[in-house]
Parts: structure tokens; C-alpha cells; sequence
């Protein structure tokens, strides 16, 4: 008879006839014959202890003292499925533990009952499905682990040593870079021309020039200026050009500065004057005396050295300016100090007061292009097309921030009597200043003939520098004379040009007896004056 787990009172497990539904042995009763195990010896257990080595089976040490052992994979030829689960002779056991399901590795015993006892006798720690220590799984994750981190270094090696590899490039061409650099600055590099100063004493120097024309609206004379900013040299200059300056006009024929700007207008005397000087003039500004005064009073007035005393209009009032250091004047004061020129004064004196107004106007105009661009949009003047407002202000910008900083001169540039430039003046200022050469400033060997129209007609002048430039002759236009003459006369100041003047005479269709001596222009060696006699 079972004890309700198993086991008889004689410590003996009953044959196993099957399995319920749910999984649990259905046990042989007490009277019938037990089977006898090979090797199985019950006197040899002891009472409350399992009938099988503990430490084979791993569940054993999960179970009670005196708790018997359900399974039977220990017995030799057991086979779990040799008797239907329907047989008569099952009685359920509520109390006995489930039986686990055969693994699928696990041999099959053979079906028949007789057989499962000549089987072999199978032990449980001869089946692979004993569990392997953690300690083999944690080898294996660690083993992972090492691999892939030793990976990880492998490619961030590759990675150092590619950046290593592109460092040195980058080095390499900066160091050969700046190996030429050097070479090229101190002119070592063969095929190239000496150093930055020999390079300044060429002309290649950045400039930007622009040609700056104060008109009077009172009909006074127009006074003209240069202002240079040298870029390479960070240097402002403001270059004063007398009127008598000669230029030649488009048609081909001399004229004086100060003709050109009555007569030819703008763009025409700004291509004179780079044609003359060899500049790459930008553009024009012309600056008419309201605006003057204009930009004056937006500046917030201006502080100069005055070398004259200019009065008032009116009688009685206080003198505009006062002789003296340090004047402040104001836009109306100004205008009057830059356009003053006493009685028989030279034309360079008027010059410098002009340009002490341009440079003064600079030192107070701001330095930021925009703000200059702002405050000569606010004179409302006509701008003129080479030249936009917002151009304009940006180089009085530089040319502001050069005047402030004491990078900036002012100068007259010296003209001879017949209004030619003189070697020295050619190599020396114009070239340091405008790094230009001038084309026509010595005309030794040109005759330069002045003509000037007195006969009643217009255009009649035209006609007579045409043939006089055919002929091989520089024209000095003179313009219309005050009144008509009857007869044509042409003059010379020297006893030696007389041969010159009559083969002029000669040129222009006159008499010979129309050469005679007398006084000519100041920029021409001979002085022709047309009268109605002169046909064309």
C-alpha cells in the first residue's frame, strides 16, 4: 500500500503504470508484484531520505526530507508512454508532483513493456540536457565583448592614423605656402620683380581717384581737385589743379582746365585729365557752392588756420572770416574762405584755401561708409552717373578715416607758364601721388598756338584749329572774344618765333603781314586772334 507519495511502507516505489491527463504517475497497488531493480537495494535506504544520488538531479535539492522521487529516468528500460492513459487500473494521485516532458534530445525507450527491462540502464548525467554553468555563458559574453572592443580600437587606430596623415598635408602645403609667400615679399623668386618697394616706385599701387569740381553760382572761377586714396600706402592726398593746367580737348585740340570745365563739361575733362596725367580717374563730383555749404553745416563746421581776412557783402557787418589759427567757420564762411582770391593774387593761394576746406570737411565727415553715404545723400545734389551717392560716400569714407588719422597732405600741383608740366613735376609728384605718367607735359619742339574767335560768327574758331592740329600744331581754344575785329592778327613774344608765327599766318589762309610782335596767352607760344578777314 502507497504512503500517498510513492512509496510503500517499505521504503519501495511502485511500478509506474502511466500518466494522467495531467501529467502525474499513476502507481501499481500494493498487492500486486513489484518489479526488481538492477542494482537497486531497498534495505540500503534510509528512512525520510530519496531513493537517488541529490546531487544528480538537480530538483532533488529543492525537495523536503522524506519526499520521494516522482521520476523514473534513473530505472533501466523505463518508458513513460507503455501503457495507455485510459487503462482501467489508473487511479489519479492529487498529491504527486508533474512530470516533466521528455526533451526532445532525450532517446526514446521502446514501446513495449517486456523490452523497456532488457533496455540499458541510462543514468541522468549521461543525457546533454544537464544544465552548463553560467560561468560558460559569461565567458562566452565576455569573450564578445573583448572582441568587439578590440575592434572598436583597431578602427579608431585606422581613423588617428588618417587624420595623422592629413595633418601632415595640411602642414606641409602651409609650410610650402608660406615658404613662397616669404620668397615672393622679399622678391627671391626668380622671374618676379624686386621687393613692395620697387613695386611702389612702378605704379602698382591701388589707388582710387576721383575728380572733385567746386563751381561758384556767383560766376566766379571753378576751382579743381584730385583726391587720392592710396589703398597700399593707407594714404589720403588732395591734389589742387590750377585752371591754367593745359589738356586736350576731344576734338584733338589743347585747352586750358579751367576751358574744359565751362566748356566740354564732366566726363570729357575727367578723360583729359587721365589722358594728360595717366590716372585712372573713377568718377566726378561736382560741388557747386550751396553744396558746399551744405556739407559744411552737416558736419557741424569746420576749424582751419586762415591766412586772409574775408569781409562781408555788406557794409557794416563783421568780417565772414578773421585772419588767424584755429577759426571755426561755418557752412556760409566756408564757402567764402575756399572761393577767395584778392586782387592780383595768385591762383595756388585760392587753391590752399580750398583745399584747407576739403581736408578740414573730411577730418569731420564719419568714417563709416554708410553714414558718409547718408550725409551726402542729405546735400541733394545732382550726382553725376560715374559716381553714385552711395560710391561718393564710401570714399570719403576712407579718405575721412586717412585725414583723421594724419595719413592725409594737400598739394598744388605746379604748372609752367604755357600750362605744360615740367619733367620733375612729371617724375616726382605726379608719379609718388597719382602713380601715373604724363603724356603730353613737355612739348618741346610742338608749337602750342592759342586762338581765340573775334569774328562775329560762331564755330569760325572750329574750323581754324582743325587745320592748325593737321598741320602738326597744339591748339590753345581761347573762346570768343569780347568784341569783332575787321582783321585777323597773330602774335609772338619771343624775336625767334617770328618764322613760327607766319607759317601759322600761312596755315590759316592770312597775310604774312598779320605776324607781328606782342603779347600772347600764358600757355601758348603763339597767339592767334580771328578776325572778319579769316574765311575757314
Amino acid at each position: 500500500m502507497s504512503d500517498g507519495y510513492g512509496y510503500d511502507p517499505y521504503g519501495r516505489q511502485p511500478e509506474i503504470l502511466g500518466y494522467d491527463e495531467y501529467g502525474r504517475p499513476i502507481y501499481a497497488s500494493a498487492s500486486q508484484p513489484q518489479q526488481t531493480y538492477q542494482g537497486y537495494d531497498p534495505s540500503a535506504q534510509h528512512p525520510g531520505y530519496p531513493s537517488y544520488d541529490s546531487y544528480a538531479d538537480p530538483y532533488a535539492q529543492q525537495q523536503p526530507q522524506g519526499y520521494g522521487q516522482p521520476y523514473a529516468e534513473e530505472q533501466a528500460g523505463y518508458d513513460p508512454y507503455a501503457y495507455p492513459l485510459d487503462s482501467p487500473q489508473q487511479q489519479p494521485d492529487p498529491y504527486a508532483p508533474q512530470q516533466q516532458p521528455p526533451f526532445p534530445h532525450q532517446a526514446q525507450p521502446p514501446q513495449d513493456g517486456p523490452a523497456a527491462d532488457a533496455g540499458p540502464d541510462y543514468r541522468t548525467e549521461q543525457f546533454s540536457f544537464v544544465e552548463e554553468p553560467a560561468e560558460d555563458s559569461e565567458d562566452v559574453i565576455d569573450w564578445l565583448k573583448f572582441s568587439e572592443s578590440r575592434t572598436e580600437r583597431r578602427e579608431e587606430a585606422k581613423r588617428r592614423g588618417r587624420n595623422r596623415i592629413v595633418a601632415l598635408v595640411v602642414a606641409a602645403v602651409v609650410l610650402v605656402a608660406g615658404g613662397l609667400g616669404y620668397l615672393w615679399y622679399a622678391g627671391m623668386l626668380p622671374g618676379l620683380d624686386g621687393s613692395k618697394d620697387e613695386a611702389a616706385a612702378t605704379g602698382e599701387q591701388r589707388r582710387d581717384v576721383i575728380v572733385v569740381h567746386l563751381r561758384s553760382t556767383d560766376g566766379g572761377d571753378t576751382s579743381t581737385a584730385l583726391l587720392v586714396d592710396n589703398e597700399s600706402a593707407s594714404k589720403g592726398s588732395t591734389l589742387l589743379l590750377p585752371n591754367s593746367l593745359a589738356v586736350t580737348a576731344e576734338e584733338g585740340t589743347a585747352t586750358t582746365l579751367g576751358k574744359a570745365v565751362e566748356d566740354e563739361g564732366a566726363s570729357p575733362t575727367r578723360d583729359a585729365l587721365g589722358t594728360l596725367l595717366g590716372a585712372d580717374i573713377k568718377g566726378t563730383w561736382r560741388l557747386d557752392t550751396p553744396y558746399l555749404e551744405n556739407l559744411v553745416e552737416l558736419v557741424g563746421g569746420i576749424t582751419i588756420d586762415a591766412d586772409a581776412t574775408i569781409p562781408a557783402k555788406k557794409k557794416g557787418e563783421s568780417p565772414l572770416v578773421r585772419s588767424g589759427a584755429d577759426r571755426d567757420l561755418d557752412g556760409r564762411a566756408a564757402v567764402a574762405y575756399a572761393t577767395h582770391r584778392a586782387p592780383a593774387e595768385a591762383e595756388a593761394k585760392q587753391l590752399n584755401r580750398f583745399g584747407q576746406v576739403l581736408h578740414a570737411s573730411l577730418r569731420k565727415l564719419s568714417s563709416e561708409p554708410a553714414a558718409a553715404g547718408r550725409t551726402v545723400e542729405s546735400l541733394g545734389q545732382i550726382p553725376d552717373p560715374s559716381l553714385s551717392e552711395k560710391q561718393l560716400g564710401a570714399s570719403l569714407a576712407k579718405l575721412a578715416e586717412q585725414a583723421k588719422n594724419g595719413s592725409y597732405d594737400t598739394r598744388v600741383l605746379p604748372v609752367r607758364a604755357n600750362g605744360t608740366l615740367s619733367r620733375a613735376t612729371s617724375g616726382g609728384m605726379v608719379k609718388q601721388i597719382l602713380g601715373g605718367t604724363v603724356k603730353n607735359s613737355d612739348t618741346e619742339g610742338v608749337l602750342r598756338v592759342g586762338v581765340e574767335n573775334a569774328t562775329g560768327a560762331r564755330g569760325r574758331d572750329d574750323a581754324a584749329s582743325v587745320a592748325l592740329v593737321n598741320s602738326g600744331y597744339t591748339v590753345v581754344k581761347g573762346g570768343a572774344a569780347a568784341s569783332a575785329r575787321a582783321r585777323s592778327v597773330v602774335t609772338y613774344a619771343e624775336a625767334g618765333d617770328k618764322a613760327k608765327a607766319v607759317e601759322v599766318a600761312k596755315t590759316l589762309g592770312l597775310r604774312e603781314s598779320a605776324a607781328r610782335k606782342g603779347e600772347v596767352s600764358g600757355n601758348a607760344d603763339v597767339s592767334v586772334v580771328l578776325g572778319a578777314d579769316y574765311k575757314g
